[in-house]
């Protein structure tokens, strides 16, 4: 809905919309998670079931790693499914779409896994949504500027392999190391 109204705000002129539809596109995105963040251990927090989730025989990790999938299953996945109307919608197409859509898969999954370090730090605050933002938005930076610009420099007809290629290692890192901080951060918070 954000990236939808930003047209009727700018104007109907095209080549300003396509410039601008990745950077768009990602802060969408990048809104979509941080709203939807405070929400991923919060009732489990409430309820008790999060010292449940800590003390199963199972590893805290893997766990930890099913919750984030379902977030980004409830955030990120609609996004990519709409980012092709989305893209049409600014005027982007062909191989610029197709890099939108591959920055899309690599970047939302690393949205959720960064930010589920910060909703552990922050879960049963009071104002931890401020707080969760103010922890997060820096390290969303990279993410943000790699994936804009891997559309940027594709919708120029040059190569997008490195901003890609580093977007894939964003990926692999929050996927190596987000689970286990996470895990950490929510056993030192509940003790």
């Amino acid at each position: 809905m954000i990236a939808s109204i930003f047209p009727l705000g700018i104007g109907p002129e095209a080549t300003v919309l396509r410039q601008i539809a990745p950077g768009i596109i990602w802060v969408a995105a990048l809104l979509a998670t941080l709203l939807s963040l405070e929400a991923m251990f919060r009732s489990d927090f409430d309820d008790g079931s999060l010292e449940q989730l800590i003390l199963s025989p199972y590893p805290l990790p893997a766990l930890v790693l099913a919750k984030i999938f379902a977030h980004w299953l409830a955030t990120g996945l609609p996004l990519i499914l709409l980012a092709p109307l989305l893209g049409l919608l600014f005027g982007i197409s062909g191989w610029p779409l197709v890099v939108l859509l591959i920055t899309l898969l690599m970047g939302t999954p690393a949205l959720s896994l960064v930010g589920s370090v910060g909703v552990a730090l922050t879960v049963g605050l009071r104002q931890g949504g401020l707080l969760l933002a103010l922890l997060l938005l820096p390290l969303y930076v990279p993410i943000l500027i790699f994936s804009a610009g891997a559309v940027e420099t594709a919708a120029q007809g040059l190569p997008a392999d490195g901003q890609l290629y580093l977007l894939g290692a964003l990926l692999a890192l929050a996927a190596t190391l987000a689970p286990i901080a996470t895990s950490a951060a929510l056993c030192i918070r509940m003790s």
